[in-house]
């Protein structure tokens, strides 16, 4: 058996006052509006799979598999929520962390998404505050 040991043992998460594993701050806060829809896939299924201390070590074909994500997608996708605070990772160990503290991280290497503006098409994936925002402006 494995044994799990956190990635950031300075940053065990514990359920919200509202019990949930996934924080209301995350929309309140807007941090989801930073995230590709595939790295909110993956967050989400990082929070779904983890133990009480936000750990999961999940392999990389296997979250491919589940998410249906290529590997550079994938590896966006880690290397964003990781920019953002909310993952730590340690290969072959994920730990959700908790919203309340936001250290800064490394910037991510550049990607397809993150660390730069890619040109876009409209088969491309868009960041969810993106999408909400032109549902607001279409309505308004």
């Amino acid at each position: 058996m494995m044994e799990k040991r956190p990635v950031r043992p300075d940053r065990i998460r514990r359920v919200p006052s509202q019990f949930s594993w996934v924080d209301h701050r995350l929309v309140r806060e807007r941090r989801i509006d930073e995230c590709t829809h595939a790295s909110a896939a993956l967050y989400l299924f990082l929070v779904t799979v983890s133990d009480a201390q936000g750990l999961s070590y999940y392999s990389d074909a296997t979250l491919m598999r589940r998410l249906r994500m290529d590997g550079p997608t994938l590896e966006d996708s880690r290397r964003l929520l990781i920019h953002l605070g909310l993952v730590a990772f340690k290969k072959p160990i994920y730990q959700v962390l908790p919203l309340e503290a936001q250290a800064p991280e490394p910037a991510p290497t550049p990607g397809r998404y993150v660390g730069q503006t890619p040109k876009r098409s409209a088969d491309d994936p868009r960041l969810l505050g993106d999408i909400f925002r032109s549902f607001m402006e279409r309505d308004s």
